[in-house]
């Protein structure tokens, strides 16, 4: 089963992260999602923060994850929000299961086919030898020279954590992420389809969700709203989050 926290009474709301990311990237926004009269489920996918490791990892298995957690908490009508990977993951769901999915948030990610573009991240994150016991500031010294931008190096460090006294590791699953890296990239089936309510919300530094991509995205969901915030890149909730929430929330509250 997977790792959540859960806050609020109300209507229940999944949250997905992104890739190498961990439920509690959204504790703050999942606080006040949880104040509008919310049951906030902060999810933490497998392979990912406290949840369990395995060494299959693709969207389909990680979308069953989901149906199974709703399953075992007797959850229903869900509302759903996933970013980057996450948005996959809540995509397949919606369409997979679209009597288990109200309403659809997907936070800069698209239906499509993304090339694989995590090579220098995944160097400097194997560039770590936890054998030789780092510090935490001796790890971002290392990764820093791979990973030069210092946003994306707090968002990655956040998943370390001590194994015991003296000994760092990461959270997510490094190991299996260097041999399935591919499937992060995989676009939603063709023939999936989703009548409901849903919204896309994209950075306007962000090239994960293009101008072209519209019609990819209106034929998966004929339903869709695409917003910009503007002035932000593809962490756009971490880098707008009151903006990101004004969005979800009139969208959730409609």
């Amino acid at each position: 089963m997977l790792y959540s926290k859960i806050e609020g009474q109300g209507k229940p709301l999944i949250i997905l992260h992104g890739f190498m990311g961990m439920s509690d990237n959204w504790k703050t926004l999942g606080t006040q999602y949880a104040h509008e009269g919310f049951q906030v489920h902060l999810l933490d996918l497998r392979n990912h923060g406290r949840s369990f490791h395995s060494d299959i990892f693709n969207y389909e298995v990680m979308c069953q994850d989901v149906v199974d957690y709703c399953r075992e908490n007797n959850l229903e009508n869900i509302d759903c929000i996933g970013h980057s990977m996450g948005g996959k993951v809540a995509m397949l769901l919606a369409t997979q299961i679209p009597n288990l999915v109200h309403k659809l948030i997907v936070a800069d990610i698209g239906p499509k086919f993304y090339p694989q573009h995590h090579q220098t991240i995944l160097e400097g994150l194997n560039a770590v030898d936890f054998s030789l016991k780092p510090s935490r500031s001796e790890v971002e010294v290392i990764i820093s020279q791979f990973i030069p931008d210092f946003g994306t190096r707090q968002f990655l460090l956040k998943s370390l954590y001590w194994v015991e006294p003296g000994q760092l590791a990461f959270r997510f699953n490094l190991p299996v992420f260097n041999i399935q890296i591919e499937q992060i990239g995989t676009a939603l089936p063709d023939q999936a389809f989703f009548e409901n309510p849903t919204l896309f919300i994209r950075g306007g530094n962000s090239n994960y969700i293009l101008d072209s991509d519209i019609e990819g995205i209106n034929h998966h969901f004929p339903k869709a709203i695409i917003n910009t915030i503007s002035n932000v890149g593809h962490w756009l909730h971490a880098e707008k989050p009151q903006d990101f929430f004004e969005l979800t929330k009139n969208f959730l509250k409609l």
